[in-house]
């Protein structure tokens, strides 16, 4: 018989997070699937073309168009584009209750 380990402790099954703006919370798709195909368009693409696809990828289309509706620069689309990213990799640097230490010589 096969060795089973069960690892369901070690994971955490959160659900989505968001991103607010303004008073519209957006919710970031971060599953396994949708990360990985961000980092590979991140990787094939360029910016332009790489924000149009991860935003597809990260937002529903009810949650593109209520950020369609903000009427945001493309500055900042791109910087709620990365912000998510950042969210959906795990990498937010930003992350409530955690604050950056500084060292200085």
């Amino acid at each position: 018989m096969a060795k089973v380990i069960d690892i369901t402790e070690k994971l955490t099954f959160e659900p989505f997070p968001k991103l607010k703006i303004k008073d519209v919370e957006i919710e970031v798709c971060n599953d396994a699937e949708t990360v990985l195909r961000l980092l590979q368009i991140v990787q094939e693409s360029g910016e332009l073309e790489a924000v149009l696809k991860c935003s597809e990828l990260l937002f529903s289309e009810k949650d593109r168009k209520r950020l369609e509706k903000l009427k945001l620069t493309f500055r900042d689309y791109a910087e709620i584009v990365t912000e998510a990213m950042n969210l959906a990799t795990g990498t937010d640097e930003d992350e409530p209750g955690e604050e950056e230490s500084r060292t200085t010589t």
